[in-house]
C-alpha cells in the first residue's frame, strides 16, 4: 500500500552537502561516463555524455552550487519532461522514505545557488529548474534519522 504522506528520495552527497532528489524523476545511477564539452554552455554544464546510446547533457551539481574544484564520482540520470539529464554528484548514499512535510521543511537544493545560475537554468530548461527546486538539502541529523528508519525497514 502506498503512503501518500511519504516521499521516496535518492540521497546524494555533493561537496559535503546531502541532497534528496525525488525518486519519481530518477532513472538510474552509474559511474561517470566521458563527456564532450559544449561550446558556450554555462560553467555548470559539463557537456554531453552518451548514455544508453543517446546524448545526454551532464550538469555538475557541485558547480551549480558554487564549487569550483569538482570531481564527480557518480551520475544520477533524471527525467525532466520528456528528456533526460545526468546530474554529476560525489556519491549516491541510497533511497530513503521521508515524510513529505519533513522534506518541505528542508531548504531547497538551489538555496545557495546564485540568482544568475538559477536564471541560466531557467533559460536553458524550465523543467530541470522545477526538478531542482523540488529537491532538498538534508542536514546530517536529518540523514541520520532517514538512515536509521531505512535500516529498520
Amino acid at each position: 500500500m502506498e503512503n501518500h504522506d511519504a516521499a521516496l528520495s535518492v540521497i546524494c552527497r555533493v561537496q559535503g552537502r546531502l541532497c534528496a532528489l525525488p525518486l519519481s524523476h530518477v532513472v538510474e545511477t552509474m559511474r561517470p561516463l566521458p563527456t564532450e564539452t559544449i561550446a558556450g554552455a554555462p560553467d555548470f554544464v559539463c557537456g554531453l555524455a552518451v548514455i544508453r546510446g543517446a546524448p545526454v547533457p551532464v550538469v555538475d551539481l557541485a558547480r551549480l552550487l558554487g564549487a569550483t574544484d569538482t570531481q564527480a564520482r557518480r551520475f544520477v540520470t533524471v527525467t525532466v519532461g520528456t528528456r533526460r539529464v545526468a546530474l554529476a554528484v560525489d556519491s549516491v548514499l541510497g533511497v530513503r522514505t521521508a515524510p513529505r512535510d519533513s522534506l518541505q521543511a528542508l531548504p531547497p537544493l538551489l538555496q545557495d545557488a546564485g540568482a544568475d545560475v538559477v536564471a541560466a537554468i531557467g533559460l536553458l530548461d524550465a523543467e530541470l529548474l522545477l526538478l531542482l527546486n523540488s529537491s532538498s538539502l538534508l542536514s546530517e541529523d536529518a540523514w541520520a534519522c532517514l538512515d536509521a528508519s531505512g535500516a529498520n525497514a
